[in-house]
């Protein structure tokens, strides 16, 4: 298989993009957003995915750190979708359950080529490590309509809100992981009776 890496910018009057991808890398990771919470949990996909990503975002943080957020994940979405190409040969499904002490969370996801987001996670609070909890959803609409992606996002349990993110985003990466595999039974074929994703 070539090399399922990408590039994409995202330039807006609100937001000014770089991220870059590679599949099949190893959990490197840099990351530029000035939202240090962010920075953190992107770190966790990169690390249990095993994705290589390099993210570069300038937004208007001097109102708050939505739009930068949102378009994060709208501009990942977007880096996933052009370095996987045409899906053939790849897993297709992944899922993850992830602990952290008393957390733990579920996190479903098929490269259907259909966006769908169900999040159902209840935060203790309203903001961790000064960053917005609603925030997450709107990373994760984002990213799933961008990479066409169908997700399903669990909290199973959790008291601490630190907690309850970092088991989503690492169970996320691990999912992720999963379903961009790829298998040798399957190259050079399309997950799909369709015959098409």
């Amino acid at each position: 298989m070539s090399a399922r890496q990408a590039t994409v910018e995202r330039n807006t009057l609100e937001t000014q993009i770089k991220i870059s991808v590679d599949l099949d890398g190893t959990g490197k990771a840099s990351f530029d957003t000035g939202v240090p919470f962010l920075d953190h949990m992107m770190d966790q996909i990169a690390r249990h995915g095993l994705i290589d990503m390099d993210i570069v975002a300038k937004g208007d943080l001097h109102i708050d750190a939505h739009h930068t957020v949102e378009d994060i994940g709208i501009t990942l979405g977007q880096a996933f979708a052009k370095a996987i190409g045409d899906k053939k040969g790849i897993t297709r499904y992944g899922h993850a359950y992830v602990p952290l002490d008393e957390a733990l969370s579920r996190v479903v996801i098929d490269f259907s080529g259909r966006p769908g987001l169900e999040m159902h996670v209840d935060f203790t609070r309203g903001s961790v490590g000064g960053f917005d909890v609603d925030l997450f959803s709107e990373f994760f609409h984002g990213f799933v309509n961008h990479a066409q992606v169908t997700l399903h996002i669990d909290n199973l349990r959790g008291k601490n809100t630190h907690h309850q993110a970092e088991t989503i985003f690492k169970a996320f990466g691990r999912a992720l992981r999963m379903a961009l595999s790829v298998d040798e039974r399957m190259a050079g074929i399309m997950p799909s009776t369709k015959g098409c994703l």
